[in-house]
């Protein structure tokens, strides 16, 4: 017998499916994986419980779905940069960090909460081993464009300290964005950090890391 076709979910299921992950993503972004509650999440999407398992499964599951969600167009607009910046003339390891970094910045200062939100989440992925998989499959392949890049320009260097270089990077665009009023109370009245500090900043430490290689 001819199997039955699988329907495609409905407008309606799709929408619920979204504010789920919105709510997920706020919910696990303040208080991370081990913090958070499928009971949390459901309040916060206003739904019941039932219907965060049936469009998420369970708590894991969840959280690599709202991860993975905006990771793809993430990768995309970093890698239509790069290519934008090849296109432009040679490359500086300034601009290959800057076709990196600022996208992220962009969006989370202009997409609304929730890529502010989804920059937290990434920082928890990040500093937690446990996520390995998720970070391969999410984020690796588009920073290990990225690192050949970067390689490109230092060929002498090992690629170690390239990779770490970038992993600096990530760590230190989080900390721009998440903690700029730390700024602020240290220097008052200063006016909003700007971007090409950031990407100076991350240039200086990688080019001092790959020329003593």
């Amino acid at each position: 017998m001819e199997k039955q076709r699988k329907r495609a979910p409905s407008a309606r299921s799709l929408q619920t499916k979204a504010r789920i992950l919105d709510a997920a993503e706020q919910v696990f972004a303040a208080r991370g994986f081990d913090g958070a509650s499928i009971r949390d999440i459901a309040a916060e999407a206003g739904v019941q419980v039932g219907l965060v398992h049936h469009h998420g499964g369970g708590k894991e599951e969840l959280f690599h779905q709202t991860v993975a969600r905006r990771a793809d167009e993430l990768s995309r607009i970093r890698l239509e940069a790069l290519d934008a910046a090849r296109a432009g003339g040679v490359l500086t390891l300034s601009a290959v960090l800057d076709c990196f970094i600022r996208p992220y910045v962009t969006l989370a200062r202009t997409g609304g909460p929730q890529w502010m939100a989804y920059g937290r989440l990434v920082a928890h992925v990040s500093v937690d081993p446990r996520w390995r998989a998720i970070a391969a499959e999410c984020f690796d392949p588009t920073a290990g464009q990225f690192i050949d890049e970067i390689a490109r320009l230092y060929p002498q260097a090992d690629r170690q300290s390239i990779a770490a270089g970038q992993v600096y990077s990530v760590s230190a665009m989080l900390a721009f964005l998440n903690t700029g009023w730390r700024i602020e109370a240290l220097s008052p009245g200063a006016v909003e950090a700007r971007v090409d500090q950031l990407v100076d900043y991350c240039a200086a430490g990688i080019e001092v890391m790959v020329k003593r290689d």
